[in-house]
């Protein structure tokens, strides 16, 4: 069985700030739920703002205690990983 790997591209709702908080919360919140090992977060490219945006909601610290590490793509600035681990 290949690892489960939960994907959220925020292309639709890159405009609405609050859909953006609450669309990363419940992508958090189910890989939490399923044991994810990663979640995809995809901001796109654009002016960065987006994943700006993505990756200051990922500091919070209350987040940040759910998760194990942010991966920026190397080769897909649009791109972000988190990495969770599981016992």
């Amino acid at each position: 069985m290949r690892a489960m790997k939960l994907k959220l591209d925020l292309h639709d709702i890159y405009n609405r700030g609050g859909d953006i908080d609450r669309a990363l919360r419940a992508i958090i919140d189910e890989a939490v739920v399923k044991k994810a090992p990663l979640v995809e977060i995809i901001p796109g490219k654009g002016s960065g703002a987006l994943k700006k945006h993505v990756l200051r909601f990922l500091d919070q610290k209350e987040v940040k205690a759910q998760y194990h590490r942010v991966e920026k793509d190397a080769t897909n600035f649009g791109r972000v990983f988190v990495h969770f681990r599981w016992k």
